[in-house]
Parts: structure tokens; C-alpha cells; sequence
């Protein structure tokens, strides 16, 4: 037992309402409202309404698994704790008292609620398997299953919008700037989204602007922060970027990232970061004004068009400079595409639309998600595999949201799927 489920518990009001008594006077309880979960300092819940015999009590409750932690806590000295109207106990092993020596009604919560409510806590407890309920989770009703996903991805929109809300803080509001880097650490997709990152940082978007109408001087500016150009070169392509860039770089006294942050390792030619950096380019160079067309436009594959672009033409038969490879597309694909879309653009949308209060925008960001086929990842197999429906993108991030934030750190009483096995729907 430990005071986390005792919480669960009393807050959800898993307990046998009719056996609940004061301990030391025999008097019956009735609990009216168990009051407002407190995650902060101070006791468990606030303004919790309690009947006791025949008097009607309003305040606060702390909830502890002996009644002897309140020694413990050292609660007796703090007058934070000197107004609580109940205690609530697994095992009530001493009395408590006020500062004026008033015993503290409390109640004993052992034998009084469902065995198996700990039992199957436990066993999520001591699960090793990749999620504690994997032999479970098909059991929920679909409308549980539905609606837990559905703020699941909520709540993984807003964590993102927290840290776009951050830079934008560091940037002055500036969205141009923030979507620029959002969209550069997306073409940089898991293995060099942070060398995307490092690249645009030390590139203001502000600079790019400058440019935006040559693409030659725009992959110069690229390439060259991003140390591929600090070497000699054979080929006509990277020559000519190389002798753009010591122009530009002197102009703007630019300093490049160190060309080893890059990586190759175990990847597919056209994901490259040398094709990537020219995709990207593309992408800033022919969508001038990129931000105000995503925004107005409502149709998805409209959207989808934007991202339409080619890298230069040198990449359909090389992947570095200077190397030969065999011909391949330099289109952006469909896949790469609506993983830009899934974790930069909708969600920089939706917190445009919170920012500036516009509901169309956050609820077009939400239709968007459902209209993108789901990703495909070893988290959305694992849970597909135990009989959980993935149907869409946002149902994908929702499950990413679940297993980082909730399965892998055992909150299973913070879950809705948790709470419906925990509380006896099995």
C-alpha cells in the first residue's frame, strides 16, 4: 500500500460508503464531495465537504497510509494542517491531535474497499512487461479506448505548444523565426533533428529573408552553416556554393557548426542530410510567405501541396559532393511529408490558434491529425499488437503520449485505461 493509491482511492470514492466510521467515536461518515486533488505542498485535498453524524463539515482532508505519519510528516507544528476536517488512514495505529488537543476525526480505509483494487495495482507495479496492462488493454470499451486517446493527443499538443511558447518567448513573438526552426529540426527527422536545430539557430531566418528569392544563394547559406563546404570540390555544384558562401559568411560574419554533427550511419541515400538541407531549401525558396498560406488554407491536401519540392538536380545521382550514386527521386516523399506535418506544422498551428484565441485554427489543427494515416513505429505496433484500434495520426501521438508519459513511469492512476482496470472493470 503506499499513499498514492490511498489518494486514488478516497478521491474517486472506491470504498464501502456504508462501513465508514470515525474511529474513536463510532460515528457514521458521509462523504458529499471528497474535495480538490492538491499536488502542491499542504494537505491532500481542499474544500472536501464531509458528514460526520449529523454535522455537515467543510475543508480540507489529508490522506496518509498509518495514521502515525502525521507524527512523521511533522504536520503537528505546521499550521497548514491544524484545520483538517479528516483523516484518512489504510491502518490507524495512533491518534493525531490539534495544536489545542483536539483529536482529529479519522477514518480507517483497511477491509473497507475492493481487494482486487491493490491487487491489480500491484501487479502494474511489478510488471516488467513493456506496459503493465499488455495482456489487459483490449478488454476496454471502445468508448473508454476513444476517448482517452482523444486527450491524449490534446495533451501532447499542448507539451509541444509549451516549448514553442518558449521560444517564441526568447524570439519576441517572432513565429517566422520558430517555424523556420521547427521545420528545419523536422527535415532533420530523428537522427539529425538536432544538427537541423544547431543549423538553423545559427542561421536567422531574418538573414534567409534576405535571399529568399535565389536558391543558389539560400543553399550556399546552408550548406555552408552546416560545414559541408569548408573543403575543395571537383564538381561545378558544390564549387559554386563554396565560392557564395565565403562571400556571404564574410558579409555576415557567419561561424558554421562543425560538419561532424552530421549523420550518415544506416540511412537511405535520399535521407541524406545533404538532400535534405537542399529539400529544405526548396521548401523556404518557392512557399515565400509560408506561415499565412498553411493558415489559410483548410483543406489538408492543399497543405500537403506546399511541401511538394525537389531537392537540386545534382542529388538525383549523388548523396555527397563529389560522389557519384545511383539515380533516385529528390521529391520530398508522401511518408516524410505528413511527419513534417504531424510534428511541426499542426502542431505550430494549434498554438498559433491558442495564442491568438482562434478556436477554427485549433480545431482544424485537431481535424487535420485525423485525416493523416497513423505512423508507423515499434510504440503504434506494440500497442497495436495488443488489440488497441490506431486508425489515425492523431491516434498515434496519442499512444507515443501514453507510453512515454503514463506506461513507462507507472502511472497507471493517472490513466483512464488504468483507472478503468484498476476499479474493477475487468
Amino acid at each position: 500500500m503506499n499513499e498514492e493509491l490511498l489518494n486514488y482511492i478516497w478521491q474517486n470514492k472506491l470504498i464501502d460508503l456504508k462501513k465508514l466510521l470515525i474511529n474513536f467515536s463510532g460515528e457514521k461518515v458521509v462523504i458529499i464531495d471528497a474535495g480538490t486533488r492538491n499536488l502542491d505542498s499542504g494537505p491532500d485535498f481542499f474544500n472536501a465537504r464531509i458528514k460526520i453524524g449529523n454535522t455537515i463539515w467543510a475543508g480540507n482532508v489529508e490522506v496518509h497510509v498509518r495514521s502515525s505519519d502525521w507524527i512523521l510528516h511533522n504536520h503537528q507544528n505546521d499550521d497548514a494542517y491544524d484545520n483538517i476536517i479528516l483523516h484518512v488512514v489504510y491502518q490507524d495505529d495512533s491518534p493525531v491531535y490539534r495544536k489545542k488537543g483536539e483529536k482529529i476525526p479519522t477514518i480507517e480505509l483497511k477491509n473497507r474497499f475492493n481487494p482486487q483494487i491493490l491487487s491489480t495495482y500491484k501487479s502494474f507495479l511489478e510488471s516488467s512487461n513493456w506496459i503493465p496492462c499488455d495482456q489487459q488493454i483490449a478488454r476496454i470499451d471502445s468508448f473508454t479506448q476513444f476517448a482517452w486517446l482523444d486527450s491524449l493527443c490534446i495533451e501532447r499538443l499542448e507539451l509541444k505548444a509549451k516549448g514553442i511558447s518558449y521560444d517564441l518567448k526568447n524570439t519576441n513573438q517572432d513565429f517566422l523565426e520558430i517555424l523556420y526552426r521547427q521545420l528545419g529540426r523536422s527535415f532533420g527527422f530523428n537522427t539529425n533533428a538536432d544538427a537541423f536545430e544547431l543549423l538553423t539557430k545559427s542561421l536567422p531566418f531574418s538573414l534567409l529573408a534576405k535571399h529568399i528569392n535565389r536558391i543558389d544563394q539560400l543553399e550556399a547559406l546552408l550548406y555552408g552553416q552546416a560545414g559541408m563546404l569548408n573543403k575543395s570540390f571537383r564538381d561545378i555544384y558544390p564549387k559554386t556554393l563554396a565560392k557564395e558562401y565565403t562571400f556571404l559568411a564574410k558579409k555576415y560574419d557567419l561561424c558554421p557548426v562543425e560538419s561532424k554533427i552530421w549523420k550518415y550511419l544506416r540511412m537511405r541515400p535520399s535521407n541524406f542530410p545533404t538532400i535534405r538541407i537542399s529539400q529544405f531549401a526548396n521548401l523556404l525558396q518557392s512557399t515565400s510567405g509560408l506561415l499565412t498560406n498553411i493558415l489559410e488554407h483548410n483543406r489538408l491536401n492543399d497543405v500537403k501541396t506546399l511541401f511538394n519540392v525537389h531537392a537540386n538536380s545534382y542529388w538525383r545521382n549523388h548523396s555527397n559532393f563529389d560522389k557519384v550514386s545511383k539515380d533516385k527521386s529528390t521529391l520530398l516523399g508522401k511518408n516524410s511529408i505528413d511527419l513534417i506535418l504531424i510534428n511541426t506544422i499542426i502542431p505550430f498551428t494549434f498554438i498559433y490558434g491558442k495564442v491568438f484565441k482562434l478556436n477554427e485554427i485549433q480545431d482544424k489543427s485537431l481535424l487535420w491529425y485525423e485525416q493523416i494515416k497513423p505512423e508507423k513505429n515499434h510504440i503504434t505496433s506494440k500497442f497495436s499488437s495488443f488489440g488497441l484500434k490506431i486508425e489515425n495520426a492523431k491516434q498515434s501521438q496519442a499512444v507515443i503520449q501514453l507510453k512515454k508519459n503514463y506506461c513507462d513511469k507507472k502511472r497507471c492512476l493517472s490513466c483512464r485505461f488504468g483507472h478503468w482496470l484498476i476499479s474493477g472493470n475487468l
